[in-house]
């Protein structure tokens, strides 16, 4: 991926005397789904309102696939989820999204993008019979149907069942693998730890992190964690490993990454006297904890 459909660069906004965003530098290219996290108040929403170009900038700059935020050709290339979606309630979902289609000069299969996303049930139920996450469902609709480049996504699983988020997330991967960049705001770190390509950490309007799983970790040096279970008593697995004692039969080691490798090799020669290992690497929660905690020089 090397098209860069939003590109973010030294983003800095103040609101009175405060300083909000401290110049902020982001990208996301086209088929890339990243998620951006941070405390209530860290600078999310403040990010998002000004690449939608709801809000003017202080400094720096920020392009959606080459153009200013607000631009007309910026709002034909950008599709927006926000949380709190809302239609008009006495419309049914049919209707909205025929409305949208016309406003934005389209012709669409309105049926099916509601039968996508799960209102195929519910397209000529009035909006205002709706529960939270059917709202949301029609907010993904209208999304889907822009065909946009760039998709901001602030909490789109709010209000959905389990079933549903799976169902959203598998929308969301056709959207990345249709060339659409995927900016999504959440707040459920589970979720998009397995979901998502990227991980950009935001702390008091700062972005304290931007890379990988992996890379987070690496950086972070945080331990991954195993426990070996013996087949009879444990004080030999104590002995090779230098792990803890956990019980009669386990050991718990924490180690670097770099030396998970060497110490599976020495419990892969230990042969039988091993029933089982398991190996915990650092989650994404350990490290959110760890980055939007972490003091800023």
């Amino acid at each position: 991926m090397t098209d860069k459909i939003l590109e973010i660069q030294g983003l800095v906004k103040d609101r009175g005397q405060t300083r909000v965003l401290h110049g902020v530098d982001l990208t996301v290219s086209a088929g890339e789904r990243v998620a951006l996290l941070g405390h209530n108040g860290a600078g999310k929403s403040t990010l998002i309102k000004t690449v939608l170009g709801l809000t003017k900038m202080g400094s720096g700059s920020v392009k959606i696939a080459g153009h200013k935020p607000g631009s007309g050709a910026a709002r034909a290339d950008t599709a927006f989820l926000p949380e709190a979606v809302s239609f008009h309630p006495a419309l049914t979902g049919r209707e909205q999204l025929t409305l949208f289609a016309r406003l934005a000069g389209q012709k669409a299969d309105i049926a099916g993008l509601l039968e996508r996303v799960g209102l195929a049930d519910a397209l000529d139920r009035r909006i205002g019979t709706y529960s939270k996450g059917m709202r949301q469902r029609l907010g993904l609709a209208q999304v889907l149907l822009g065909k946009p480049k760039l998709a901001l996504l602030d909490e789109p699983t709010s209000g959905l069942d389990p079933i549903s988020r799976q169902d959203l997330y598998a929308i969301i991967d056709e959207l990345a693998a249709a060339g659409c960049a995927v900016l999504i705001a959440s707040h459920a770190l589970t979720e998009v730890e397995a979901r998502t390509d990227r991980i950009a950490i935001m702390r008091k309007g700062h972005l304290v992190a931007d890379d990988t799983l992996a890379g987070l970790s690496a950086k972070a040096g945080l331990r991954t964690k195993m426990r070996v279970r013996a087949t009879a008593d444990a004080e030999a697995l104590v002995q090779v490993t230098g792990g803890r004692r956990m019980n009669g039969a386990s050991v718990e080691i924490e180690i670097d990454a770099a030396g998970k490798m060497e110490m599976l090799r020495k419990i892969a020669e230990m042969g039988g006297a091993v029933a089982d290992v398991d190996i915990t690497p650092p989650r994404l929660e350990d490290l959110y904890r760890f980055y939007a905690k972490e003091e800023l020089h």
